[in-house]
C-alpha cells in the first residue's frame, strides 16, 4: 500500500506509470505494437520522401533555434520523445551514446519533444529531464504537435533518419532496434563521407552501442497500457458510477469480483479530458495487474515496486491531498 502525505498536494500533474508490455508508447488513437519500418541503403533518391522542416516549435533547449535546413550535409536522427514516457526514458542512453560517438563525424540529432499530457508543456519540466538524462543535442519543444503532425507521427517514440542530402532513409517506432538503428547511421554517415570525398576511419570498427538499462521481458506482461479521463479511458475503469465529463464522482469500489487490468477508484475524483484528479482529502486507486515492475511519476519517473518475478499482483495506493491526479499506467 502506498500513500501520498502532503506531497502529492504540492504536485501538478502527479502521474502513476508502469512499464508498458508494448515496445512503443503511441498514442491513445493509435494503441498499436511497436515495429520498425526502415528502408534498406542505399535507395533511388525517386523513391525517397525528404525529411520536413521543424514547424511550430514553441521553445528551443540546447539550441538557439535549429531548423533541419541548419543541418543540411549532415545526417540527421529526427527523435520523436516526451520525457515522462518510460518507452522513451529506455532509450535515451543510445541516443546520448549516439551524439558523443558519431556527432563528430557528421551526425546531428534533434529531440522533438512533442508531450503527451499537458503538464509535459511545460518547458522547465523538460529542462530538468534534460539535464536528468545527459541530452546534449537540441531539443525542440513541440507544444502544438506542429511537427508531430508534419511528419505525420503517432508514437512515442519513434526515430527517423535523414540523410545528408535530407532524404528520410530509415523509420523506426518504439523501443529496440538498436543494432539496427546503428549500423543505419554507419551507413548513412559513410555515404556522406563518399558523397563529400571525407577520409576519416573505419566508423564501422567502432563498437555498438550498449548502454545498461532496465531488463524488460516482454513475452511475460499480460496487463496492456491503461489511459485515465474520459476522453482515453474506454472500457478500463471498473467502477459502477462510470465518467462524468468535467464533473467531481464519489466513487466506491465493489465487495467483490474486482476483474484484472481494470482500474477501480475510491472517494471524490473529478473526471478531466486525460485525468482523473482527487477533489477532497482522501481516495484510493486499486488495480489487479500481471507484470513486475511497478513506477510512479510525479513530474519524473521513480520506481516503487520492483517484484523478483512477473506474474499477478494487486496495488493499492491511498492517495491523501486535494490536486492528485492520474494519467496512465504502463507495465514491466
Amino acid at each position: 500500500m502506498l500513500t501520498g502525505i502532503g506531497v502529492v498536494a504540492l504536485i501538478v500533474g502527479f502521474a502513476i506509470y508502469f512499464n508498458n508490455p508494448e515496445l512503443n508508447k503511441s498514442s491513445p488513437e493509435n494503441n498499436g505494437a511497436s515495429s520498425i519500418r526502415n528502408v534498406e541503403l542505399p535507395l533511388d533518391k525517386s523513391q525517397l520522401k525528404k525529411a520536413p522542416e521543424f514547424e511550430g516549435i514553441t521553445a528551443y533547449i540546447n539550441s538557439n533555434g535549429t531548423k533541419l535546413s541548419d543541418l543540411k550535409g549532415k545526417v540527421v536522427l529526427v527523435d520523436f520523445w516526451t520525457y515522462s514516457c518510460i518507452n522513451c526514458i529506455r532509450t535515451l542512453p543510445y541516443l546520448v551514446d549516439w551524439y558523443q560517438k558519431y556527432s563528430d563525424k557528421g551526425l546531428a540529432i534533434v529531440g522533438i519533444h512533442s508531450p503527451e499530457f499537458e503538464f509535459e508543456n511545460n518547458i522547465d519540466n523538460v529542462k530538468q529531464a534534460v539535464t536528468r538524462f545527459g541530452i546534449k543535442y537540441p531539443v525542440l519543444l513541440d507544444n502544438n504537435h506542429d511537427t508531430w503532425n508534419a511528419y505525420q507521427n503517432s508514437y512515442w517514440p519513434r526515430k527517423y533518419l535523414v540523410d545528408s542530402e535530407g532524404y528520410i532513409r530509415f523509420d523506426h517506432i518504439g523501443e529496440g532496434g538498436y543494432s539496427e538503428t546503428e549500423n543505419a547511421i554507419r551507413q548513412l554517415l559513410t555515404e556522406r563521407m563518399k558523397l563529400q570525398g571525407v577520409q576519416i576511419a573505419d566508423i564501422n570498427q567502432t563498437k555498438l552501442s550498449t548502454p545498461q538499462t532496465q531488463s524488460i521481458d516482454f513475452n511475460q506482461i499480460r496487463t496492456p497500457e491503461l489511459y485515465l479521463g474520459y476522453q482515453y479511458a474506454r472500457d478500463q475503469l471498473g467502477n459502477k458510477e462510470g465518467f462524468s465529463p468535467e464533473e467531481t464522482v464519489n466513487y466506491t469500489i465493489p465487495a467483490s469480483n474486482l476483474k484484472t487490468n481494470i482500474i477501480y477508484l475510491k472517494g471524490p475524483w473529478k473526471n478531466n479530458p486525460d485525468s482523473m484528479e482527487l477533489v477532497g482529502t482522501n481516495g484510493s486507486i486499486v488495480l489487479a495487474y500481471s507484470a513486475k515492475s511497478v513506477n510512479i511519476d510525479g513530474q519524473r519517473l521513480y520506481n516503487i515496486v520492483n517484484d523478483k518475478n512477473y506474474g499477478n499482483h494487486v496495488i493499492e495506493i491511498n492517495a491523501n491531498g486535494n490536486g492528485f491526479k492520474i494519467y496512465t499506467f504502463t507495465f514491466g
